[in-house]
């Protein structure tokens, strides 16, 4: 008994050893192997994240630098406890209104 797909061009092809091992190779690489394209993706995701978080970490020492050296001056650290810490001379009195509505959230 012949078999009727001998003569066929697909079947011709998908018996070739070389395009088995070539699909076992791609089916390896994209799902199977440690170096997977889909570990490659996470890992370049990953990269990405660290990479923003890295200029974003940049960027807050900038400001936090720029602060140290106003901080150097002796009126910008009056001011700068004043506004943060509810600093106050011995002669001033100070009197904090809240509104109900307040988004501010006070720390205990």
């Amino acid at each position: 008994m012949k078999n009727p797909y001998k003569d066929k061009k697909w079947f011709k092809f998908l018996s070739n050893k070389y395009v088995w091992v070539l699909l076992f190779f791609i089916v390896w690489m994209l799902f199977l192997d440690n170096y997977s394209y889909f570990d490659h993706r996470f890992l370049n995701n990953q990269i990405h994240e660290l990479e923003d978080n890295k200029t974003y970490y940049q960027e807050e020492i900038k400001k936090d630098q720029e602060q140290i050296k106003q901080l150097k001056n002796p009126e910008q650290i009056e001011k700068y406890a004043r506004e943060k810490y509810f600093m106050k001379k011995d002669s001033e009195d100070i009197y904090i209104i809240k509104f109900e509505g307040d988004t501010i959230q006070e720390k205990e």
